[in-house]
């Protein structure tokens, strides 16, 4: 097929209003992924190199590696770092100036609002969205010995440990997943918790103890899933990776950033939200903490998949309703930026 009439296909396409990419009319020979460098992150973006090239045989997907604020900070807990998207600005700055064509991110990561020209164009099929718990010789959680060390970054899981088991000694840990492992066995800490999703995409599940069930501790929001952003106007790519979407984690997560968008939320307060599809509708479960644990407002809510986003800010409603907004004026202080773009967690 010629160039001249592949265009001309193209052209009609989009005048015809349709929205199915056919392969045989891209003009597009390439799409470049901007990732972040650790394992986890490349496995994420090597994931989704190898489902376009499956998708597409003859397209050429490459990786750009690039370092972000987050990546540069690991003497400092995440908590007190502040600044906004710590593990994706540097990321969309390279996309808006058209060095790369995707960026693959942790939904976990990923901020509530994007950039003027950018979009979360995809949310992949979530993964186990848990908590897990590693520990030394496999001692179970509640087995743990009083005053145990335990390592995690999140204040999230923080506030929800801490509340079933305030003995326990907190330890803030920072690092890849190999880092945090490495700590665990030199004997630094008696147990780590770190999501699930991560340790099972680098083949590191046999070094699970036992999962959180989410009765425990509430996953992070979008937790378990992947977001692909992209900028809004490239109709094409926006067509050619519409595949990676998967509707009822799409649902979920959506309900999940709503209530977070309205806490106005960030990684300096322990904000939990997950959903679920249940006979059909979807279910959200939310909670917002004191760092302590010594506080918890807690709720949930269920509806029709369409309403994501209004239950999401409804169970938001309701959390502030309880107490929620007095924990987060402490926390944030009266005149503190809580625009919701920060990291929630990592």
């Amino acid at each position: 097929m010629s160039f001249v009439v592949r265009l001309f296909l193209c052209v009609l396409r989009v005048l015809c209003g349709e929205n199915i990419y056919i392969k045989e009319l891209s003009l597009r020979k390439e799409i470049r992924i901007g990732t972040r460098a650790s394992a986890l992150a490349l496995w994420q973006a090597e994931w989704v190199k190898s489902e376009l090239e499956k998708k597409y045989p003859g397209m050429k997907v490459s990786l750009t590696k690039i370092k972000t604020t987050g990546d540069k900070i690991l003497d400092v807990p995440l908590s007190k770092v502040g600044g906004k998207g710590l593990f994706v600005k540097e990321i969309e700055e390279a996309m808006l100036r058209h060095e790369i064509d995707i960026a693959v991110h942790s939904m976990k990561d990923v901020p509530t609002f994007f950039p003027d020209g950018l979009h979360l164009s995809c949310i992949t099929k979530r993964e186990d969205a848990r908590d897990a718990l590693l520990s030394r010789n496999h001692v179970k959680f509640k087995d743990l010995p009083k005053g145990a060390n335990i390592g995690t970054s999140s204040l999230r899981r923080q506030t929800q440990i801490m509340s079933v088991r305030p003995d326990f000694v907190i330890h803030q840990l920072r690092g890849n997943v190999d880092t945090r492992l490495r700590k665990l066995k030199e004997g630094q800490y008696d147990a780590i918790i770190l999501a699930a999703a991560g340790v099972k995409r680098l083949g590191l599940a046999e070094n699970v103890t036992e999962y959180i069930d989410a009765d425990v501790s509430i996953p992070a929001i979008g937790q378990g899933a992947l977001g692909i952003e992209c900028r809004v106007d490239d109709r094409e790519l926006n067509d050619l990776i519409a595949f990676f979407n998967h509707a009822e984690s799409r649902v979920c997560v959506t309900g999940e950033r709503a209530l977070l968008r309205r806490l106005e939320g960030g990684c300096q307060v322990p904000i939990a939200c997950y959903g679920q599809i249940k006979n059909g509708k979807l279910s959200l479960v939310g909670l917002v903490g004191s760092v302590d644990g010594k506080r918890i407002v807690k709720d949930s809510i269920e509806g029709p998949q369409a309403d994501a986003e209004r239950l999401g800010v409804e169970l938001a409603e309701t959390l502030l309703k309880h107490g929620a907004d007095v924990i987060l004026r402490e926390v944030y202080g009266a005149n503190a930026d809580t625009s919701g773009d920060k990291l929630l967690e990592n």
